[in-house]
């Protein structure tokens, strides 16, 4: 409150001074008449007063009076009206949207929106003024109830996080509100809707909380008693409060699933027009693009698979994908609404072979009766059907495409000769009259449509290689593939162009066939270099170079040679010496960077803004990152490529069961070689795990004989009485080794030892820790030291003293060389862990291969007694590819 008085002048800056004291008087005055009077009566009316003025003096209302409004919702909750008017005046201060404030906020927008955000955020502060609201909503007075909904409405859209997280720790904070759906008072059944609908928006805790708690029935409850796809706006709020609780919460979507409630959406797509004169009403048509909508995001392909295909049987199963075909095919139905509904259709059969199957078999009700394929072919390279319904067409084709071999080989066969049927329209007609007209639009949708026929399916490819056409009267006919080429060489439109080239890179990528043939086109190869080499600046041109590019390293990826002047090598040779493999690497990456690559890589469904958008499609980006890789591989590879990692070279040379029997063998001897190299290597490692137990040993001996040395210095006695218990605590008080003036000779003995002990228990404690850098300065410290002073000692001792330090001094060098070598042994056997690592790997790789080359073999094999030895080669080298 606080923080609201102190902005109150800035808010009320713009109002007369006698306008502002009059309002602050009047709001201040019924406050104090709230807050202290005795009488219920003379609190009600001062609350029924500040009510008719908190839309007029909201700021003041709120700044002032807020926590006496809550205070009367506490104390005088038993008085129904009473509490409707604090209701009533709280609503009015929160609500942004209120048209009669005259607090100085009016003429300035942004202002007034904050305002009851930022009064809702101080009541909020406190979480048991929301648990106080929705405790008021299980009031059935209408008077209490409703603006209590209303409140909390308001609430919900100033903060709604914040809301959302207090409703979740409430108790029972949910069910109060899924209670108001059931209430028979219209108003506040629906105030209740769009509630929920913003409670519910974002918060998948709180969609889960509201679909089990019966959510669902109670919604398609209030449908049915509006009329299902008649029931106007109310219907229109259900459907949103259905996609709120179903959108990206795939726990919601498996609950509606199971229950069974794709079967109550049947009933509301049970539609017709509302007159044959008056068509569809924009009532029915909002409210049918919603159901769309509720069917799509249980389809969504984003979706987990097992989700989307047991919502796909289901609404198979109950009829409802019967009636989107019927809407599908109905005549009259608004463009928008065949958008929408061909969207639909299309995640509806996408992966589904039963709903393909279904799909195909759809007739149109045109005389003559023509399949659904067919007509809506029609539309897609009819330039004069508006933009969206044809991306619609084309992803509905698409997605009956996918995953389907038998409808991809139906397409197909109605491009062969033998297939075409005097008097009738094919799908391949339409596709190869749409492939090669003067439409722009029309030849990219043909050109990928075309493409989505092919796409896994190597067998299609091939078939389509045989595919011949007519060009003019009395000329020889041309191949497809041949008529593709040379209509992209001759084309200047960048949509026919990179149409085009989706489809002959989706033709050749696995196909060695559809390669040779290519290569054998005289113009192709010079076209796709000269492509790939020139610099171009717009931004799109780039990208059709890129797509040149990505062509020709198919180009070399899957050639068996068979093509004498391209080759794998002279293709590569060609590129070096033409482009550069820096140019055509950059070429190449210009696609995947490309902003359009990204957003068409995203979802499979085409979602272009205009037709300018329209270049790249989802398979093709699928498929530019699978072999992108691959091809940047075989352009730095060496001549000789390996096959098993895809290379081809030598296929036709050896013939197909040889050549795999005999790259069999060669793999077979590699593994020999490798295992033997192995073994060899185990037995090197042993050989130096003994040869390092040994050194260690060494140095354990080492260790044991200085011990031994350092006793013999204590305790053989060097002539001197209590000298072991010196030379025991020695190091413990060492004096320094000067010859100090007066000193008696037997004393300065005493001192002489003591410091050759000192340095004996150093030179130990780093023998023991294997320490050997300070040893050497220790010895060379202490012996010309001892030495230099040996008159004073006797020549017994000096003699045996010497001897025993040249004799730790040779064992001290002699246990460096050890430890130096033990490092460098160490070290070595790490290095054959990591290389017997590697081989490891290297024979599990070459394992896998064999068992790949030996699956091959027995499949080709097989095959060969089938069908005989003829089609063995044939069969080796489609699948080897």
């Amino acid at each position: 409150m606080e923080y609201f008085k102190s902005g109150l002048k800035s808010v009320l800056g713009s109002q007369p001074q006698d306008s502002q004291n009059t309002g602050a008087e009047t709001v201040e005055t019924l406050i104090a008449r709230v807050q202290h009077s005795t009488l219920l009566e003379d609190r009600r009316d001062a609350c029924r007063a500040i009510r008719a003025l908190s839309k007029k003096y909201r700021v003041y209302v709120g700044a002032h009076g807020m926590h006496v409004l809550r205070q009367v919702l506490e104390n005088d909750r038993r008085d129904n009206e009473i509490v409707s008017y604090a209701l009533g005046s709280l609503c009015n201060v929160m609500d942004d949207n209120a048209t009669e404030d005259q607090d100085g906020d009016s003429d300035d927008p942004a202002r007034r929106e904050s305002v009851g955000e930022q009064f809702t955020e101080i009541f909020i502060k406190q979480p048991e003024n929301v648990g106080l609201i929705l405790g008021l909503m299980e009031e059935y007075e209408f008077n209490v109830r409703w603006p209590a909904v209303k409140l909390f409405t308001s609430m919900l859209a100033n903060k709604p996080k914040e809301i959302q997280e207090i409703v979740l720790v409430s108790p029972m904070g949910v069910s109060k509100l899924m209670d108001l759906l059931e209430d028979n008072r219209e108003v506040i059944r629906n105030d209740a809707l769009l509630l929920l609908i913003k409670l519910a928006k974002g918060n998948a805790n709180i969609q889960k909380i509201v679909a089990f708690e019966n959510a669902f029935d109670r919604i398609f409850d209030v449908i049915n008693e509006e009329g299902y796809a008649d029931g106007g706006v109310v219907v229109e709020d259900c459907l949103l409060l259905l996609l709120t609780l179903l959108r990206n919460n795939i726990s919601n979507q498996n609950f509606f699933k199971e229950g069974s409630y794709i079967i109550r959406l049947v009933r509301m797509f049970d539609v017709s027009p509302d007159s044959p004169e008056s068509g569809w009403s924009s009532e029915k048509v909002r409210i049918i693009h919603l159901l769309l909508q509720v069917v799509r995001t249980l389809v969504n392909p984003a979706n987990p698979a097992q989700a989307i295909s047991s919502c796909q049987r289901a609404m198979q199963a109950c009829g409802l994908l019967g009636h989107l075909c019927m809407i599908l095919m109905a005549g009259g139905a608004p463009a928008t609404l065949l958008t929408d509904t061909m969207n639909t259709v299309a995640e509806v059969i996408r992966g589904a072979q039963v709903n393909q199957d279904y799909f195909c078999a759809v007739t149109a009700p045109s005389n003559p009766p023509r399949p659904a394929v067919v007509v809506l072919l029609m539309s897609m390279v009819n330039e004069k059907q508006p933009f969206f319904l044809r991306c619609a067409v084309l992803y509905c084709f698409q997605c009956y495409l996918y995953k389907n071999e038998a409808g991809q080989a139906q397409i197909v066969q109605t491009l062969l000769p033998s297939s075409t049927e005097v008097g009738s329209l094919t799908a391949g007609q339409l596709l190869c009259g749409g492939l090669f007209n003067g439409d722009p639009l029309s030849n990219w949708f043909s050109a990928v449509a075309l493409s989505h026929a092919l796409i896994e399916n190597p067998a299609m490819k091939e078939q389509l290689l045989r595919v011949l056409l007519a060009t003019n009267v009395g000329s020889p006919p041309v191949s497809l593939l041949q008529q593709c080429s040379l209509l992209l060489q001759q084309g200047n439109k960048l949509q026919t162009k990179f149409g085009l080239l989706m489809l002959l890179s989706t033709w050749l990528s696995h196909c060695p066939a559809a390669v040779k043939q290519f290569l054998s086109i005289p113009s192709s190869i010079p076209y796709l270099t000269s492509q790939a080499g020139s610099s171009e600046h717009d931004e799109n041109e780039e990208l059709i170079l890129g797509a040149c590019a990505f062509l020709l390293g198919i180009c070399i990826h899957f050639n068996d040679n068979s093509v004498e002047n391209y080759n794998q090598e002279n293709l590569r040779q060609l590129i070096m010496k033409r482009i550069g493999l820096e140019i055509f690497l950059d070429k190449l990456g210009e696609v995947s960077r490309h902003e359009l690559y990204s957003k068409a890589a995203k979802q499979p469904q085409l979602q272009p803004k205009q037709p300018s958008e329209l270049l790249l499609d989802h398979e093709f980006c699928r498929l530019f990152k699978a072999l992108e890789g691959v091809i940047i591989k075989s352009i730095t590879a060496k001549p000789h490529l390996d096959f098993a990692n895809g290379s081809t070279d030598g296929a036709h040379a050896l013939g197909g069961r040889d050549m795999l029997a005999s790259r069999l063998h060669q793999k077979e001897e590699t593994i020999k070689d490798l295992m033997n190299e192995i073994k060899k290597r185990d037995a090197e490692l042993e050989a130096q795990k003994a040869s390092l137990e040994e050194m260690k040993a060494s140095i354990q001996q080492l260790k044991d004989q200085n011990l031994l040395l350092k006793a013999q210095i204590k305790f053989e006695g060097l002539g001197l009485g209590g000298i072991g218990r010196f030379m025991k605590n020695a190091h413990l008080y060492l004096p320094p080794p000067e010859n100090i003036p007066g000193e008696e000779p037997e004393d300065y003995r005493l001192r002489a030892i003591s410091e050759l002990a000192r340095k004996v228990y150093r030179i130990e404690k780093s023998v023991q820790t294997d320490d050997l850098s300070n040893i050497n300065m220790d010895m060379n410290e202490s012996i010309p030291w001892y030495l230099g002073d040996s008159q004073q000692i006797g020549e017994t001792d000096l003699t045996r003293l010497q001897q025993l330090a040249n004799e730790m001094s040779v064992q001290v060098e002699d246990t460096k060389l050890q430890l130096a070598k033990a490092n460098k042994t160490e070290e070595e056997y790490r290095q054959l862990r990591i290389d017997h690592e590697d081989l490891l790997l290297l024979v599990a790789d070459q394992q896998g291969v064999i068992s790949e080359l030996e699956n091959k073999l027995a499949a080709i094999q097989a095959q060969g007694a089938a069908e005989g030895s003829s089609d063995v080669s044939k069969a080796v080298e489609s699948r080897d590819d």
